[in-house]
């Protein structure tokens, strides 16, 4: 559902019901990690191929989505594969995937949670059918933690580890499930959710977020879905966070590029519209100037980093370093080495 010019009020959405709201979704997690718990939990992952691209009626994110279906089925489209999550399944959109969502109610309608990650905040909503076969926010909340980026490493790491034929594959994957459940768990029960940013921040940063790879993402598409004048959401987001609505826009696009740039193949050009530029030079422009580098620079410097780091040495002592990962021993002696 995320990535869509959403119809629904934002404004009256985000001040509906809190706490009654956030005990529901902490319930539901609750009850996924209890499925989880006793394996009965049907966890889908999609291939994580062709991302950060540009297909017709899809839309991605730079960061991982979280999707627990309560009533009806969601279908998924992706470049190459259709997924369906039902009822008391779940699915975890690798970051960067492109996807399109078609929903169908069951008899009794629709609904499902959706989690999505940004900055240091991580937001929850509910999900309902407001147009035929398509969902729209029905309440949302917005929850402060300092433990993001380690939450988002787990989900990377679970979609990555999704597809290793390893041994132990599916307690790892049952064990990562469970200990990102569980986070969300304790993340509902946090005293205060909403921490340093005001309600109207917090709305416009999710907002930017959602819509970070449209092009027409600026200060008066912003202003038009909270239902405020320009003039004073810019005043308002300068004020309360010392930093230009039109700067933090570009900050957060140029932290998606670093991404494209340093894990994908994607050309400059496909980087900057990834991003939501719709032009490549602009794009080069603004990346220096909140990096100090250019975009090709950065990548090329990007790639000698790994290569050190493959290189670096293994193992430190007093007075040598050694660079092999060690060698097995047999009565505290070298083992002997097969030359055939």
């Amino acid at each position: 559902m995320s990535g869509q010019i959403f119809e629904t009020d934002i404004s009256a959405v985000l001040n509906t019901g809190k706490l009654r709201c956030r005990y529901e979704f902490q319930q539901i997690f609750w009850d996924y990690l209890s499925k989880t718990e006793r394996q009965e939990l049907q966890l889908k992952v999609p291939r994580s191929e062709h991302l950060m691209e540009r297909h017709p009626q899809m839309h991605y994110h730079f960061k991982p989505e979280v999707f627990l279906q309560l009533r009806g089925i969601t279908e998924f489209s992706l470049p190459g594969e259709k997924v369906v999550v039902e009822p008391g399944e779940m699915i975890i959109i690798p970051r960067g995937l492109p996807h399109g969502e078609r929903i169908e109610p069951d008899l009794e309608g629709f609904r499902n949670v959706v989690v999505g990650f940004y900055s240091s905040v991580v937001s929850v909503h509910f999900a309902y059918e407001a147009r035929p076969q398509s969902p729209d926010i029905e309440a949302i909340e917005f929850f402060y933690t300092p433990y993001l980026k380690q939450m988002v490493d787990q989900l990377d790491y679970l979609t990555r580890s999704y597809f290793v034929p390893a041994p132990a594959r599916d307690g790892l994957v049952r064990s990562l499930t469970g200990s990102f459940l569980a986070m969300m768990v304790n993340l509902m029960a946090a005293e205060n959710p909403q921490k340093g940013d005001s309600q109207r921040i917090f709305q416009v940063k999710w907002l930017v977020r959602e819509q970070l790879y449209n092009p027409k993402l600026n200060v008066k598409f912003l202003a038009r879905k909270l239902s405020c004048s320009a003039d004073y959401l810019s005043h308002l987001f300068h004020k309360e966070t010392g930093e230009t609505l039109i700067h933090y826009i570009n900050r957060q696009r140029i932290a998606g590029a670093i991404d494209a740039l340093s894990d994908t193949n994607l050309s400059i050009s496909e980087v900057a519209w990834s991003c939501g530029f719709a032009d490549a030079g602009y794009f080069s422009r603004i990346f220096k100037r909140l990096t100090g580098t250019t975009p090709k620079d950065y990548r090329k410097v990007a790639g000698q980093h790994r290569q050190a780091d493959e290189s670096s040495p293994k193992t430190v002592y007093f007075d040598r370093v050694e660079f092999s990962p060690g060698e097995a021993l047999a009565n505290g002696r070298p083992l002997p080495v097969d030359d055939d």
